[in-house]
């Protein structure tokens, strides 16, 4: 947990650095000066985005409120200071560059709202009905991570790593997952509604009724994945189903361009008002599915 305390000093001393009041940094936040005070007594604290707020006013970086930042790191320039002094003192030793550490810990009912730079640090840890909207999470490393009932509904979660993680019941509409990595996963009732899962990877997980309405499927490949209770529309681009198991799935209006299918059954998956091109419909064959449902489309992009 975040000590108020150390974070009320942290604010106050960053504040008179500053040479602004309580009420000067009051009316910048469009909060009362009483609000401010509670801050600074330990009573309260900001909410993460208020933070950011707080950090660009003082002239501070996020990491600045972290419990290991250096306060030494953010000396006020001394009165007798010569000209030479910023070549004596280099600038990144002014300010090093810390990260929130949010890993082995338990989160529930947080508003983690327009995070930024958490790179690899929530590892390990619980998150229950946590708050990510429009955060910038890309790079992120989530294993072994607990992940209910949370929503990350428009934020950038691109480049990351998720691995051996239980997901279930989040939002993730309109996120940016191109380029991510999921391996060892059980993904469950999360909506992916508008999710850019362009060069994106699942490997040996678990995809159990995820909605992926007008998701974008592009080189998204599927390897040794379970997928159930899963409707794909929308285009499909290059994308691959290595070795899957595939129950109650239906491709409903769906267009396969180039896609891949091996070592997958596609015996009981449907397919209704799709298109496809003659690759795409060989693959489809040789996995024994239903293809009546399938118009192939021609080489002028027309459909036979």
């Amino acid at each position: 947990m975040l000590n108020t305390k150390m974070i009320g000093n942290k604010i106050a001393e960053a504040r008179k650095r500053k040479n602004i009041s309580q009420a000067q940094l009051a009316e910048s936040l469009f909060i009362s000066s009483q609000a401010v005070g509670k801050w600074e007594r330990g009573e309260s604290m900001p909410d993460i985005t208020t933070f950011n707020r707080i950090a660009e006013i003082l002239g501070v970086d996020l990491n600045y409120f972290s419990e290991n930042f250096q306060s030494g790191a953010l000396k006020s320039p001394s009165s007798n200071s010569s000209e030479k002094e910023p070549a004596e003192i280099p600038s990144e030793k002014i300010r090093k560059p810390l990260s929130w550490d949010m890993s082995l810990a338990n989160w529930q009912d947080a508003d983690f709202s327009g995070l930024k730079n958490l790179h690899e640090k929530f590892s390990s840890s619980n998150m229950q009905r946590c708050k990510f909207i429009g955060s910038n999470l890309s790079g992120l490393l989530l294993q072994t991570n607990n992940v209910e009932d949370c929503d990350f509904s428009a934020s950038d979660i691109s480049g990351s790593h998720i691995k051996s993680s239980h997901i279930v019941n989040d939002v993730f509409n309109s996120c940016r997952l191109n380029e991510a990595e999921f391996s060892a996963c059980h993904i469950q009732n999360c909506n992916f509604s508008g999710t850019d899962f362009t060069d994106s990877t699942f490997k040996s997980c678990s995809c159990i009724k995820n909605p992926m309405t007008d998701a974008v499927l592009d080189r998204t490949s599927f390897i040794a994945t379970e997928i159930l209770g899963t409707d794909f529309n929308g285009t499909l681009k290059e994308c691959s189903f290595e070795n899957c198991t595939l129950k109650k799935v239906t491709f409903l209006n769906a267009t396969l361009i180039n896609t891949f299918f091996k070592n997958t059954n596609l015996k009981r998956v449907k397919f209704i008002e799709c298109k496809t091109d003659r690759i795409t419909l060989e693959f489809l064959k040789n996995g024994k599915a239903d293809v009546k449902g399938i118009t192939l489309i021609n080489e002028e992009g027309g459909v036979k």
